[in-house]
């Protein structure tokens, strides 16, 4: 079975689907500040600016333990 060439692709690079549910980060929050946590593509980790963490997502999951999460550089 071969492709359609014409056919356009489904999406482009930037706008691929995050690893984690978008709806499950609307929902999750630092478990040390209780604030909103911003993803970061490029580290595949969820950043807390306010306690000053990433936390880490492995296989699509969001590991929200504060000792496994990497301290951010000042």
């Amino acid at each position: 079975m071969t492709e359609n060439p014409t056919a356009a692709p489904d999406a482009e690079p930037d706008d691929l689907a995050s690893p984690v549910d978008p709806k499950l980060l609307e929902i999750l929050v630092c478990p040390l500040t209780k604030t909103s946590l911003r993803y970061d593509r490029a580290r595949n980790e969820l950043v807390s600016d306010a306690a000053g963490l990433a936390y880490p997502i492995r296989d699509g999951i969001p590991i929200m333990l504060p000792e496994e999460a990497r301290k951010l550089a000042d």
